[in-house]
């Protein structure tokens, strides 16, 4: 599926947008009608759901946030195009607002980037084994030690410091499933389609 939506550009203008859109947000303070807010969503504001993704606590949540999603969309651009990018990004912040929603009751609010970053990650490391590159293995079970780590001992407090907020840990565990079942999904897809 998702590689069948591949354009002939690269994911960059996808980024630079995303990228924009997160500035605006943060220096237009969208928080109160777009942040993932539990009692909202029970409410009845989905959107919040995806939304959510695209707010940060303060300037270095936001540049690190940025930063990764950069550097994440150099090191495995050799599998987007700005179609599946984008699409790829739509679907990883609603399964991470709907990952949050269902499995962790008691979190109750969230914003930034981070969760989503970790199923990017996870998706393009995994895209990196079928193709045959060690490298994926590698990406792989290192973002899977990270989480595993966190869940276990927690974020540090220097980022807990820099960000001015909890670090939510429950995020990155949803975003590295997420990319799994992403990518598994996928493959199910393209044997069908095939």
């Amino acid at each position: 599926m998702l590689n069948h939506l591949k354009s002939t550009s690269k994911p960059y203008g996808v980024v630079l947008g995303i990228t924009i859109v997160c500035a605006l947000f943060y220096f237009m303070d969208f928080d109160p009608q777009l942040a993932y807010r539990r009692s909202s969503i029970s409410g009845g504001e989905w959107w919040r759901l995806l939304s959510g993704n695209l707010l940060h606590t303060n300037q270095w949540h936001l540049l690190m946030n940025l930063a990764g999603l950069w550097v994440i969309s150099f090191l495995h651009e050799c599998h987007y195009r700005a179609t599946n990018f984008t699409l790829l990004f739509v679907i990883l912040c609603v399964l991470q607002g709907i990952g949050l929603y269902l499995c962790f009751p008691a979190l109750g609010g969230y914003v930034g980037l981070s969760g989503m970053l970790h199923g990017l990650f996870t998706y393009g490391a995994l895209k990196d084994i079928q193709a045959g590159m060690r490298s994926g293995y590698l990406l792989f079970a290192g973002v899977c030690a990270k989480v595993a780590y966190e869940q276990i001992y927690g974020a540090t407090d220097q980022i807990t410091q820099l960000i001015g907020a909890r670090v939510a840990t429950e995020a990155h565990l949803v975003g590295v499933v997420t990319g799994i079942l992403v990518f598994v999904t996928y493959k199910v897809i393209r044997k069908f389609i095939k």
